[in-house]
């Protein structure tokens, strides 16, 4: 690598810079998680029901006891075998999270629009224990604009879209109030959703980074976690759907 090298006194002046600049863009984060909050809420007006290992199961019940839910949306089509490499980076790091947001009145399940026989099979080979569950015979998917059907204007990241995927990744919460009524939140997809994944924020500080830049496709690196070392590499989605 070739980079600036100095001495210990110009380095910890240099540091001390670029705090100052992490302090303030940390008020900023305060700020935007603030004004996050603080938008409307929209009332659910359909009684989403998805299948689980169990059977049927709602969206109320994905709640459990607490009053407040994370879904993340997780790639896998009715015909695939295996999930979207992306999202399985993802979803590595949710069965760690779990009991700590639950602590802070949180759930968290993923949902998929594959039968639940179909994923079930690959949510074991990964040892993932985070609920999940498939909106096949709803319009879970649709509704929250991470699928569209033939025909239907395709709208991705509050913002018109093209290509042809028809799988998208994101993340939408919602809160339940006393009355048991359900309210959706906040969604994001797209580089909203990196808040998510722990590991890029680690790599983010690391002399190298991401290190993506000489890449054919941003996340060409990444592998199901029970496949790095080996020669077959994840696959790139069908048409990667623009960043923000």
């Amino acid at each position: 690598m070739d980079h600036a090298v100095v001495s210990r006194r110009e380095w910890v002046n240099a540091r001390k810079s670029l705090l100052a600049k992490e302090k303030e863009f940390s008020k900023q984060r305060d700020q935007l998680n603030a004004e996050r909050r603080a938008l409307p809420w929209v009332r659910l007006d359909k009684d989403y029901v998805f299948a689980g290992p169990k059977g049927a199961v709602s969206l109320a019940d994905l709640f459990g006891t607490h009053n407040q839910l994370v879904v993340y949306h997780f790639m896998f089509g009715p015909t695939w075998k295996e999930g979207c490499p992306s999202c399985s980076f993802w979803a590595d790091h949710f069965d760690s999270m779990i009991p700590h947001l639950a602590a802070r009145d949180v759930a968290l399940a993923a949902v998929s629009r594959a039968p639940y026989k179909r994923f079930a099979p690959f949510k074991k080979r990964m040892g993932w224990k985070f609920p999940w569950v498939s909106s096949n015979a709803n319009d879970f998917n649709y509704d929250f604009q991470v699928a569209h059907r033939e025909g239907e204007k395709k709208e991705y990241n509050y913002a018109p879209m093209s290509g042809t995927m028809s799988e998208l990744p994101g993340a939408s919460m919602f809160v339940r109030d006393e009355s048991g009524a359900i309210y959706h939140t906040y969604s994001c997809y797209a580089r909203g959703l990196d808040m998510l994944n722990g590991t890029y924020q680690l790599l983010d500080t690391v002399a190298k980074g991401r290190d993506e830049a000489g890449l054919p496709w941003a996340m060409a690196w990444v592998r199901y976690h029970d496949r790095y070392g080996k020669a077959k590499p994840a696959k790139k989605p069908a048409r990667k759907a623009k960043k923000r």
